[in-house]
């Protein structure tokens, strides 16, 4: 394995991982060996399913039915992508899941209808709680490996709650800026873009 850069934040349990192909919004990103994460159309590709070993599929949405392939488990997490929906109260749930089911030799896709705010919020807290790494650093980890990852505001209020009870501390704060309140990691990306685009 090659030497790491720049002081990447790469949990150390977890192996480097190749990048997938397809579009950004499309295709299937791999978080760890057990851990998938998606958009919802993915997970009406049966033969995708079986080459990736995924033998359960967290649904984290209340638009999308499940698709209920033969020999494959689903777990129904019903919220809206909206910032007062209490997506805190499944993270717990889900990440017990996909360690469960990781340590059985499965494999898990979670997948809301674009895999960029409810899916993304629950590999974040899964990557917190079972491979105890900061908010920050998970947040990093999974937009290494899905791009369009961008948690709604009122799921990062909840991730951040949840790092506190987990670690004592936080990694990530929300700031007020010209754009409104959003992760202060948000708000070192904006500053990039400033003179690109005026804002």
């Amino acid at each position: 394995m090659g030497s790491r850069s720049q002081g990447s934040v790469v949990p150390a349990s977890v192996p480097r991982l190749l990048q997938e192909n397809g579009s950004l919004l499309g295709g299937i990103a791999q978080i760890t060996p057990s851990l998938f994460l998606s958009r919802g159309n993915v997970a009406s590709n049966r033969s995708l399913l079986l080459s990736k070993g995924i033998t359960c599929v967290v649904n984290a949405t209340i638009e999308l039915p499940n698709f209920n392939w033969p020999h494959v488990e689903y777990v129904k997490v019903p919220l809206a992508d909206m910032p007062h929906s209490p997506i805190s109260l499944y993270f717990d749930s889900v990440a017990d899941k996909i360690h469960s089911v990781g340590r059985k030799r499965g494999a898990v896709l979670v997948h809301c209808a674009a895999g960029v705010s409810r899916s993304a919020s629950l590999c974040l807290a899964y990557l917190m709680k079972y491979h105890r790494v900061s908010l920050a650093e998970a947040h990093a980890w999974v937009k290494a490996r899905r791009p369009v990852i961008r948690p709604n505001g009122g799921f990062w209020r909840q991730l951040i709650d949840y790092e506190r009870k987990l670690f004592g501390k936080n990694s990530v704060k929300m700031v007020q800026t010209p754009y409104g309140v959003i992760p202060d990691i948000y708000e070192r990306d904006r500053r990039s873009l400033a003179p690109y685009w005026g804002l």
